[in-house]
């Protein structure tokens, strides 16, 4: 059966096809190239292409026998989306509502969405469970929501299956080797510390040390990318299985200090990071962890890799393939 990846050039989409293919269905890789890299997409077919283009959709579906979509596709700056909301209202909310109707009209009713921890807004218990109120505090988080409640909507009149999966720290790279982070402009942690250690940056700025955390430093929950993946996979199988609708929380429930991550990177690397601290940057919250139970019990899903060590291990191997690239 053909899986369609919207977004399947990116960080997250790229794991989930080689998932996808592993276990013996045929990823079909949908990406504009706007953030994706053609160099990501090794299994299954690619279609170039934007949700913008409903008569390229309505082709792709139609052409390639989709039985279900799995959509990563969006613009994840939070920073830009409060500049710039109506690029991310468009791209994130008005294009997924393209595929949904698409969906509908080619009787494609499966649907695994990734949407985001954004969506909660400033934390009011830690750990997050899916209770928490949804209160975005940027038009990022906002357009994610929108999409959760369209699918909410289209369910309930069309008959859509659908997960909602709300992301924490996509970070790591996968195991293998063969893809990993890779983001321009680059924003995640990870990856801009090890730039920092291999000397691909001359330095990684630390946002606050006067949290009130055990080190100072914002602590996050960091959930390797394909772990990740492997969730989205089941969140598919189970929707195929009758599962009602989902909404699910991605992380490991455990949370990791900036300086806890930047001595990590330095354990894999070999070499310490060159940091400087600066001033907290604003809405930046001093905890956020997901309670991810609800994902374990209904999914039967535990993340195979979920020791910091191990995350960022797996992405400073993959870094130090591309180390000869040409510095940003």
């Amino acid at each position: 059966m053909s899986i369609l990846i919207v977004g399947g050039a990116g960080y997250i989409g790229s794991h989930t096809a080689k998932l996808i293919a592993q276990a013996g269905e045929q990823p079909v890789v949908f990406d504009n190239l706007v953030y994706g890299h053609r160099a990501a997409v090794k299994w299954g077919p690619f279609i170039e292409g934007d949700l913008a283009d409903t008569a390229l959709i309505d082709r792709v579906l139609r052409e390639h026998d989709i039985t279900a979509v799995i959509h990563f596709a969006a613009y994840t700056y939070v920073g830009e989306s409060v500049a710039n909301p109506r690029k991310y209202f468009r791209n994130n909310v008005v294009n997924a509502l393209n595929l949904l109707d698409a969906m509908v009209d080619w009787g494609v009713r499966d649907i695994v969405f990734s949407s985001t921890a954004a969506t909660y807004g400033d934390p009011v218990e830690d750990p997050i469970s899916e209770s928490h109120p949804q209160l975005p505090v940027n038009p990022y988080g906002e357009s994610k929501l929108a999409v959760e409640k369209m699918l909410k909507w289209y369910a309930g009149a069309y008959g859509l299956r659908y997960a909602a999966l709300r992301y924490f720290n996509a970070a790591g790279a996968d195991p293998d080797g063969e893809i990993g982070e890779d983001h321009t402009p680059e924003s995640h942690l990870i990856p801009l510390a090890i730039e920092a250690a291999m000397g691909r940056r001359p330095m990684l700025d630390l946002y606050g040390t006067d949290y009130p955390t055990p080190d100072g430093t914002a602590v996050r929950d960091y959930i390797h990318v394909t772990d990740l993946a492997e969730a989205h996979r089941l969140a598919l199988a189970a929707l195929r299985q009758g599962t009602p609708s989902l909404h699910l929380n991605l992380g490991t429930g455990r949370g990791h200090s900036v300086r806890e991550v930047i001595a990590a990177v330095g354990r894999a690397a070999g070499r310490p990071v060159p940091y400087r601290e600066v001033a907290r940057r604003a809405g930046d919250p001093p905890s956020l962890v997901a309670d991810p139970r609800r994902a374990k019990d209904l999914l039967h899903w535990t993340p195979r890799y979920p020791d910091i060590d191990t995350i960022v291990t797996h992405a400073v191997r993959w870094h130090a393939r591309r180390r000869d690239e040409p510095a940003r």
